[in-house]
């Protein structure tokens, strides 16, 4: 394996001569305070040996007594960049990994495990060790969130499949697990005030298979939900591999499964909620939450409980495609208007975001919602009433409007724009792939896309892109196999676009053994490193994130929900552009960048991929058994609408 061939690629790799480490099972681990956690995952990592604890190293032919593999972390380097940030080092007699924090030790961790051949992600350790190449890299993230969304609540990923995906988020260095626990079509999490939500809503009878036009069903029932214990460990296992979990809770809408298991949550003025069942179809449901004192006191309960399981400084709580019809005939509904001085359906949906927003702000919590939580005024103070606080988040899914409305307003946005950072999208043209959705959205569109919008590129409200997520909707997603195959390579892909800086492009990373000494430049802060970094356009800086990436995050905005199969043809997104544009040479470059990337992709990532078990979409298209001929998607021709 070459240094040169690592994904995401760091901010600069020095390969250097002599001779190389020799890692077996007579190699030392010293765990320095503060690193703990990072010493037991690699313990239990089956293909790296280790003597056992207390052995002292022996000699080894060929390399100097004492061998170690050393974690330590620098304050005065998350002082510089972030707590994610790291150094790594490889001589012939020891590994040092250095990091701002014992996050920046995990990613440095995993960068030397990428270091070493494919095989090395297995879950088997070879009989003669490893040989690991002399190097220095120095790394820190672009990005404070870096996150992946994965939808439970259409189709329910067993507890073993949500933790085998925080491994593999882990290999990438991504940090937030948006987990979407509930839906029209299902309620995942158990509240124990409430048994109903899963006795009842984690249920339906059958399934569509395929798009919403489709006139398949599979007859099976579906359904499944984590218990507490079940969340607990999910959320452990995140954190010792540095991943935030953001819970979320939808309303007003899409709360059909909910409102299935409790109908006095629903508009039962206007429409008979005890007939309502857990929804088994996609699309849009017109049923929403009523209204009343008494269902937000149930959803203060139902968070209550998720506050307790989740310590996550955010919680999503949805907002979006929220169809008014059943709010404008009930009496309900349009009494609470009156009553609060509303001008329509949109601001009581407005005034109901405020409330959770305001309730989660006073639990030490940030609120953040899809970008439909915008509508209705949501960011106005108008009528003795206050806009949103000021931690409240943006998630902007139907393209980038949203994301910059929220920013210029002072509140900070992730960006996850549909046509681009959607994987429920088809990923290439033609008749072969399976259960085809929407636009293309290839390998290449990912990787180019511009992580800060060109109406916030220069000014200082740029700093409120906290960074970039890829959705995974699962209504045409029944299995691990599906799933894999939607989201690898391009999470590959959405990784380098969310981690690796801009300046580092083109493959320019990788340097020869005696390019550089230890005294060299790239110890410096990022903001020293090349001017984008310090101009006032630039991204959060590293460690402005979520917890484990080191500081607090900034205030934000609000947004709102996609689901993919339902919102194909909505919205706008950014093509793929270079994240400064300026120059006639961004298109070469972009490709250069491209191209690197799809080099390092094919001499080792996805070997890497093939050590891991996961059944990702070949380069030339999906591999036999991976079609779904006869089952009909809803692929939309021609460039996506653009921003």
């Amino acid at each position: 394996m070459s240094w040169s061939d690592l994904v995401p690629r760091p901010r600069t790799v020095t390969e250097r001569e002599g001779a190389p480490f020799v890692w077996d099972e007579r190699t030392v681990l010293v765990a320095r305070p503060g690193t703990a956690g990072v010493a037991r995952w690699l313990r239990g990592l089956p293909a790296l040996p280790f003597a056992e604890p207390g052995e002292a190293a022996r000699d080894v032919p060929g390399q100097a007594a004492g061998s170690t593999v050393e974690l330590r972390t620098d304050p005065a380097l998350a002082e510089a960049e972030g707590e994610e940030a790291y150094r790594l080092d490889v001589a012939a007699g020891r590994v040092l990994v250095e990091g701002g924090g014992a996050a920046g030790v995990f990613r440095g961790a995993a960068t030397l495990r990428q270091a070493l051949p494919p095989r090395a992600l297995r879950r088997a350790a070879p009989a003669d060790g490893w040989r690991l190449t002399p190097a220095r890299v120095r790394d820190a993230p672009r990005f404070g969130w870096r996150g992946m969304m994965l939808d439970v609540a259409r189709h329910f990923l067993p507890k073993d499949g949500v933790l085998r995906m925080l491994d593999l988020m882990a290999v990438h260095k991504l940090n937030v697990l948006h987990f979407h626990l509930t839906d029209d079509q299902g309620w995942r999490m158990e509240i124990r005030r409430y048994p109903r939500l899963t006795e009842v809503g984690a249920w339906r009878p059958r399934t569509r298979v395929g798009h919403r036009a489709s006139p398949l069903w599979d007859e099976r029932p579906h359904g499944g939900y984590y218990t507490q214990d079940d969340l607990r460990e999910i959320v452990a296992y995140a954190a010792e591999r540095h991943i935030t979990v953001v819970p979320e809770i939808e309303l007003p809408g899409h709360s059909q499964a909910a409102i299935a298991a409790y109908p006095e949550l629903g508009t039962s003025d206007a429409v008979d909620t005890d007939a309502v069942r857990v929804w088994t179809d996609w699309g849009v449901s017109p049923y929403l939450l009523s209204p009343t004192d008494d269902t937000l006191r149930f959803y203060e309960h139902v968070l209550e409980e998720v506050l307790e399981l989740f310590p996550s400084p955010f919680v999503h709580i949805g907002g979006d495609e929220t169809p008014k019809e059943q709010w404008r005939a009930s009496a309900v509904a349009q009494a609470r208007i009156a009553t609060e001085g509303l001008r329509d359906e949109d601001a009581l949906q407005s005034w109901m975001v405020r409330h959770f927003d305001r309730w989660l702000a006073e639990r030490g919590r940030r609120m953040i919602g899809w970008d439909e939580i915008l509508e209705g005024g949501t960011l106005e103070a108008d009528s003795g009433r206050s806009g949103l606080t000021p931690g409240a988040v943006v998630s902007s899914w139907r393209g980038l409007a949203g994301g910059v409305a929220a920013a210029r307003a002072g509140h900070d946005v992730v960006l996850c724009p549909e046509h681009t950072l959607y994987l429920d999208r088809r990923q290439a043209p033609g008749p072969d792939e399976p259960v085809p959705l929407g636009h293309v959205s290839e390998l290449r569109d990912v990787y180019g896309f511009d992580p800060v919008p060109r109406q916030l590129a220069g000014t200082a409200h740029a700093r409120h892109v906290l960074g970039l997520q890829a959705n995974m909707w699962t209504e045409c997603t029944e299995s691990q196999q599906r799933l894999d195959y939607q989201v690898f390579p391009r999470l590959a892909a959405f990784a380098e676009l969310a981690w690796t800086r801009p300046e580092g492009a083109g493959g320019a990373h990788t340097e020869d053994a005696s390019a550089r000494d230890d005294a060299a430049p790239d110890d410096a802060a990022p903001d020293d490193a090349a001017p984008d970094d310090a101009a006032p356009d630039a991204p959060v800086p590293a460690g402005g994130g979520p917890p484990g990436t080191g500081g607090p995050v900034a205030p934000a905005g609000d947004a709102v929900s996609a689901d993919s199969a339902d919102s194909a043809d909505s919205a706008d997104s950014l093509g793929s552009a270079d994240s400064h544009d300026s120059t006639d040479s961004t298109d070469s470059t972009e490709f250069a960048e491209f191209a690197d990337f799809e080099r390092r992709l094919g001499a080792a990532h996805l070997a890497r991929l093939d050590a891991l078990g996961v059944e990702y979409r070949p380069p030339g298209g999906p591999r036999p058994w991976q079609q779904r001929p006869g089952i009909p998607g809803r692929p939309l021709e021609g460039a996506p609408p653009a921003d």
